[in-house]
């Protein structure tokens, strides 16, 4: 099996759901972001997804958006990114590891390059937030065959005509996206990520994980008794960009990880 289909396998076992994180690669430089995402595992992420820096971040709000601003003030770039995954394998061979992003850098660097390089680096799967099913031959088949799982985006407004064409293809878990707007915008009410989740099940055997506006321990604990993951970024992203330091931002952001961690590992108890 695949790492991710390891891990949650695993952690149904243990009747719990993951913690995944999004930090973006690069943010605010190069070695702050691999001790970050170094310390992510033992703070207790289950699955990490990074993001692939862009100048134009459609789906992400604030938090995210000067993110990448300053990774690429750094000269982040996707080669730098597939070289923060191969230092982080270097330590870590069993946490999952996504790439989170947009075509646009992908399409530049050349997809059977990226394939090769991503699969070669340890990369388990890709979310490509502007690509969707219509487009499967671009990405998402070449990625599948090379053993990259394909994680699609479902929404509130993505209906049951509409569903059964977005899951074709996906692999790895199904991100729920809980509000309608971009990242850190808001968070949906208890009743409609509940009934979101049960309809989704109806439709995919994969695991469920849901995110945007997920920012405290309570309500990670919360979303984690209704669904297979708990998706956290804007928040980490915060403490970040809050941080006096590049040695407080790590230690900020693996604090709040622990502390999602906790919630999240104690909320079906």
């Amino acid at each position: 099996m695949s790492r991710l289909q390891t891990r949650f396998a695993e952690l149904k076992q243990q009747d719990r759901a993951a913690l995944v994180t999004f930090v973006t690669a690069g943010d605010p430089d190069y070695a702050t972001s691999l001790a970050i995402l170094k310390g992510l595992p033992k703070a207790g992420a289950d699955v990490i997804e990074l993001g692939m820096p862009f100048t134009d971040p459609m789906a992400d709000g604030p938090a995210i958006q000067l993110a990448n601003l300053r990774a690429l003030a750094g000269k982040q770039d996707l080669a730098k990114t597939l070289r923060m995954v191969r230092d982080f394998r270097q330590d870590d061979t069993t946490t999952p590891l996504v790439l989170m992003g947009y075509f646009n850098p992908i399409h530049k660097y050349g997809v059977p390059r990226f394939i090769e390089d991503a699969r070669a680096a340890g990369v388990d799967g890709l979310i490509v937030v502007d690509l969707p099913p219509e487009h499967n031959a671009d990405l998402c088949d070449p990625a599948q065959a090379a053993g990259i799982d394909f994680i699609r985006l479902t929404t509130p407004t993505t209906d049951d005509k509409r569903l059964p064409k977005v899951l074709n293809g996906s692999s790895g878990f199904v991100y729920y996206v809980s509000v309608a707007g971009v990242t850190g915008a808001g968070s949906a009410t208890l009743e409609h990520v509940e009934q979101a989740v049960a309809r989704l099940r109806r439709h995919t055997d994969l695991p469920v994980a849901i995110g945007f506006g997920i920012r405290t321990p309570e309500h990670a604990a919360t979303i984690a008794r209704l669904a297979d993951g708990v998706v956290v970024g804007s928040a980490l992203i915060d403490r970040i960009a809050q941080a006096s330091t590049p040695a407080q931002a790590v230690q900020d952001v693996l604090d709040l990880c622990s502390a999602l961690a906790e919630g999240i590992r104690t909320a079906r108890r």
